[in-house]
């Protein structure tokens, strides 16, 4: 079975909410046409959070789909529908939220393909493992676990199913050749991750963050890293020294025994969604096809 499974590269997608209308149009095609897309990859999972979430973390998202149409679509496609509640500063006074239990009550009852939780708070942790048994549990990238060791020990805690390593890591190849085949399957690497290599600010920009989902007014976090007011651009990304690339999931992380790659691109709109869809799982003499069945589409609206 681990033999199987190592021929197949999982990816876990952002915008369960905010791209909802993408990937309505998205899955059957990814269905209908299989032939557009590389044979060896597949969606583990698609991820995130309404917007207005005391719970939420990572990014402010503004997704406004309807749970219930959400969690339809994913179990239709037999896809796992990941919530982002990684905010880093929950209290006990945080855990009664009604619109958050709300959320995990409904994806608890998930039948088709079982749900999960990206999460930073061991308080959130146990307080859904009582009450939520049906999830699964995402340990979060927000917690920049930089120190290889830090980041073994996050993998052998039973109660993740996944861990998401800092980017930073990404490369340090002979360090993750030491881990067991049962270790491997539990890395989620973040594969495009445009933030400054050298970032020393990165935990303090997440606490900002979950500030600001908790409704605090303090004053947001004002990156320093150079360049910072491009923004996101997937060919700066690609320039990241932790990318990981279409070629180095295929030559180089899978013949490790490594199944699992995260995308990042909350909050950056349809359209670099797409290209992402487009690069990492769309065979290049398709990809105007998929480009082409997506735009003439004047339901969504791409940009």
């Amino acid at each position: 079975m681990t033999q199987l499974k190592k021929r197949k590269a999982y990816y876990h997608l952002p915008g369960l909410f905010e791209f909802y209308e993408l990937y309505r149009l998205f899955l059957p095609l990814f269905r209908k046409h299989r032939e557009y897309f590389y044979d060896w990859c597949e969606i583990g999972s698609i991820y995130g959070a309404p917007w207005d979430c005391l719970w939420g973390g990572g990014r402010v998202e503004c997704g406004d789909s309807r749970p219930q149409e959400v969690l339809e679509l994913m179990q239709e496609y037999g896809i796992s529908a990941r919530l982002t509640f990684s905010n880093s500063l929950l209290k006990e006074e945080h855990l009664s939220d009604k619109r958050c239990n709300a959320l995990c009550a409904l994806f608890n009852k998930g039948k088709e393909k079982q749900n999960g939780i990206i999460i930073h708070s061991d308080l959130l942790l146990d307080y859904l493992k009582v009450n939520y048994p049906n999830l699964y549990f995402v340990s979060s990238t927000t917690k920049v676990l930089t120190e290889f060791e830090e980041l073994r020990k996050e993998i052998n805690r039973e109660e993740f199913g996944y861990v998401v390593p800092d980017f930073r890591l990404n490369k340090a190849l002979d360090k993750w050749k030491t881990l067991s085949e049962e270790q491997k399957d539990k890395v989620e690497f973040l594969c495009n991750e445009c933030c400054w290599f050298g970032c020393r600010d990165r935990k303090i920009c997440y606490e900002a963050v979950s500030r600001k989902n908790l409704g605090k007014s303090e004053a947001e976090h004002h990156c320093s890293a150079p360049n910072a007011g491009e923004g996101y651009r997937f060919s700066k990304a690609m320039t990241n020294p932790g990318f990981i690339g279409l070629e180095d999931i295929r030559n180089v992380y899978m013949p490790m025994g490594f199944s699992n790659f995260k995308i990042e691109g909350r909050g950056l709109g349809s359209a670099l969604i797409l290209e992402f869809l487009l690069y990492y799982m769309t065979k290049p003499e398709y990809q105007i096809h998929v480009r082409e069945a997506i735009y003439l589409d004047n339901m969504l609206d791409i940009f």
